[in-house]
């Protein structure tokens, strides 16, 4: 046996080696990818960051300023069969102030769908401004055909606001809501015994007498 075959089995061993660590590698950073989906939808809405609105820990701001604002109101669909619109294009109201917009939602298909929504404010720096008292954001909701719901969001812009150098002259905000579908898993079946048989069948086909 030559020295150079020798060699090969012991190459061949480091090659699968290389390539499991590799393959280790790539999966562990597609689990921390999706893991990361939901941890950043939490900081965003914690935050305000990337144009999220913040999740208000109290109904109204501190204090209202003698000075306006005014909200505009887009709504999107993505791949959802349904009507979404504001009930109102824009809002004007103080700095501070609490107030209620409506959203609505129609259901056009001809079979219950159900919807999710997410929503971001621009510019992206009043996120965190953008106090969110009540909302209708990443919450399911089902509509029986041709069902319309009506959807309040309650918030307020925090005072704060006018402290930022960016932000202190702005006059315009923006809240944009994007519904998406929401697919419904479907029942597992599980197994009934048959009487005097040791044979079993679903609850589908019990349902169906067998």
């Amino acid at each position: 046996m030559s020295v150079e075959t020798s060699k090969r089995p012991a190459r061949n061993n480091g090659n699968v080696i290389v390539a499991a660590v590799c393959l280790a590698f790539f999966t562990g950073m597609i689990g921390m990818a999706y893991a990361a989906v939901p941890l950043y939808k939490m900081f965003c809405q914690a935050t305000g960051y990337g144009g999220a609105t913040k999740r208000a820990t109290q109904q109204y701001a501190d204090r209202v300023l003698d000075r306006a604002i005014t909200v505009r109101f887009d709504a999107n669909i993505a791949g959802v069969p349904w009507q979404f619109q504001p009930v109102q294009r824009s809002m004007t109201m103080k700095i501070g102030e609490t107030v209620q917009a409506q959203y609505q939602a129609v259901n056009k298909f001809d079979r219950p769908v159900t919807g999710r929504a997410t929503f971001n404010v621009q510019p992206e720096l009043a996120g965190p401004y953008f106090n969110k008292v009540e909302c209708f954001c990443f919450t399911d909701t089902t509509l029986e055909p041709g069902q319309t719901l009506d959807m309040p969001v309650v918030f307020y812009v925090d005072p704060d606001i006018v402290n930022v150098p960016e932000l202190k002259d702005m006059k315009t905000i923006t809240l944009s809501y994007t519904m998406f579908p929401v697919e419904k898993s479907k029942p597992v079946a599980s197994s009934v015994p048959v009487k005097g048989s040791s044979k079993t069948i679903s609850n589908t086909e019990a349902n169906l007498g067998g």
